[in-house]
C-alpha cells in the first residue's frame, strides 16, 4: 500500500517516467514535467529520494538501480495501454451500442 500511496501523488509518475532515460537537473525536470511548480517539485523529489527510487548525482537526479527496475515493471503496462488506446471506440460509437 505505501507503494500505491507514493505512485498515486500527482506527478510522481510523470517524475519517474521524465527520468528513465537519462539525469536531468532540477530546471529541465520541471520542464519535463510541464513547469510543475517548484515547492511541488521538491517535495516529490524528497519523497522519491526517501523510498530510495532517485538520487542526487553530478548530472542532477536519476533513477536509482531500485527505481530502474520499478519502471522496467511498469513497460508491460504502457504496451497494453497502447493497445488498449488504439482500440477503444470512442464514445460516440459505445454509446450506440448499450
Amino acid at each position: 500500500m505505501a507503494l500505491l500511496d507514493l505512485l498515486g501523488q500527482r506527478w510522481v509518475l510523470r517524475i519517474l517516467w521524465e527520468l528513465r532515460e537519462e539525469a536531468l537537473t532540477f530546471r529541465r525536470l520541471q520542464e519535463a514535467c510541464d513547469q510543475v511548480s517548484p515547492s511541488v517539485l521538491n517535495a516529490r523529489l524528497k519523497a522519491l529520494r526517501e523510498a530510495d527510487l532517485l538520487y542526487t548525482g553530478e548530472d542532477g537526479y536519476a533513477l536509482t538501480r531500485q527505481g530502474q527496475e520499478l519502471l522496467s515493471n511498469f513497460l508491460p503496462l504502457v504496451s497494453w495501454a497502447d493497445n488498449w488506446a488504439q482500440n477503444l471506440k470512442p464514445l460516440s460509437e459505445r454509446a450506440g451500442e448499450k
